[in-house]
């Protein structure tokens, strides 16, 4: 996606499902989470591990989530990726997002393919703060 896409894509999206947001403030995951909820999006925590990150329910897969989600905020390797992308697709999600460092080629062709927006290897916090907090 080009720098323009991109804007768009945080302009219209609301619900944001964070794949592995960890409720330790030490955890990127974390920190990224409670920028985009003070950002005025709605977070939804996806975590086996968690019961509540920032005073949202968690649930344990992108599966168990009962609302319209616009982006799948990624935050696992990238070998784990493959299956996010499967029940992001499933789920209808307009995005997926590979956090910086998370990338796998194969995955987001298929994300593609099945008409998702794919932005890779970009922090999604950074990508906020640079279009709408400068």
């Amino acid at each position: 996606m080009n720098a323009e896409e991109i804007g768009q894509l945080l302009k219209s999206a609301r619900t944001i499902a964070v794949v592995g947001l960890s409720s330790s403030k030490m955890r990127p995951s974390c920190g990224v989470a409670e920028y985009l909820q003070r950002a005025g999006y709605k977070i939804i925590p996806v975590n086996p591990n968690e019961v509540e990150v920032l005073g949202e329910n968690a649930v344990s897969r992108l599966e168990d989530i009962r609302e319209k989600v616009d982006i799948v905020d990624i935050f696992r390797r990238s070998e784990f990726v493959p299956e996010v992308v499967e029940s992001a697709i499933a789920i209808g999600a307009k995005a997926v997002w590979m956090q910086e460092g998370v990338i796998h080629e194969a995955a987001a062709e298929r994300a593609r393919a099945a008409g998702l927006m794919v932005v890779m290897d970009r922090c999604l916090w950074k990508e906020h703060a640079r279009r709408f907090r400068g």
